[in-house]
């Protein structure tokens, strides 16, 4: 007898919606998201799409109906509830265009809780586009299979950023000219990693950032890294010792 196949497949479609879902909820899909599903897809009546709306976990919905550019689905049932990721924040300095999407869409996959921007002394980039890195954010939880978007703070200077700093977080600053290797440091949610910009710190800011009481300043190993590997490779070192990732 033949065996039967997982419902939904795992080449199940997922999707970002901003709206609350709910069982026999009818949402229309257009724009972008319907000519992935119609002329991408090639999705019709009956085929299964996968939701999740920031608020209340995922769905399993199904194509009601399809028109020429749009399509209507119908969701039947919650698959998983809204998820809880660790609290951590990721504080980095703005760097060009490809590398700071991929730190939003890296950052994002390994479960980030908040991004924050900071401009500092060197930062280059001080302008950022926040809709483009909203919409990495998105397509990067809707292929990680997250349920719950990380929230994107608007830039802040470093001062700014000290100033306002919860005395609860842990601030672990990523010190190019050396700290303690961070699986040493005991430093578990609430936290936040800062690192900088492609030029580092300047010799003023790391003295403003040492006097901090929330900081402490870590090395990520022997070598100088981009900025944009520092802030991953620090949010994974986190995510190994305080994080999500084991099964504890």
């Amino acid at each position: 007898m033949p065996a039967t196949p997982a419902w939904p497949p795992a080449s199940t479609p997922r999707l970002f919606l901003d709206l609350p879902l709910g069982t026999d909820a009818t949402p229309v899909i257009d724009g972008g998201a319907a000519h992935y599903l119609l002329g991408v897809m090639r999705m019709k009546a009956g085929d299964p799409v996968l939701l999740f709306d920031n608020r209340s976990g995922e769905w399993l919905a199904v194509v009601a109906g399809t028109a020429k550019r749009s399509l209507t689905l119908r969701v039947e049932r919650q698959t998983r509830e809204l998820e809880q990721v660790p609290d951590l924040w990721l504080c980095f300095a703005p760097v060009k265009k490809a590398r700071l999407d991929w730190i939003i869409e890296k950052a994002t996959e390994l479960g980030v809780a908040r991004l924050q921007p900071v401009i500092t002394e060197r930062t280059i980039v001080e302008r950022v586009k926040s809709e483009r890195l909203e919409a990495q954010i998105i397509e990067a939880c809707e292929q990680c299979g997250r349920t719950a978007l990380p929230t994107l703070a608007q830039p802040v200077k470093l001062p700014r950023l000290l100033e306002d700093w919860p005395a609860e977080r842990a601030l672990l600053f990523a010190d190019e000219a050396g700290g303690v290797p961070l699986s040493r440091v005991d430093a578990p949610a609430p936290a936040a990693i800062l690192t900088g910009p492609e030029g580092g710190f300047t010799d003023r800011e790391r003295e403003m950032l040492v006097a901090h009481a929330a900081v402490r300043r870590i090395a990520l190993g022997p070598r100088i890294l981009r900025a944009e590997t520092a802030a991953i490779a620090a949010t994974g070192l986190w995510m190994a010792q305080h994080g999500d990732w084991s099964a504890d």
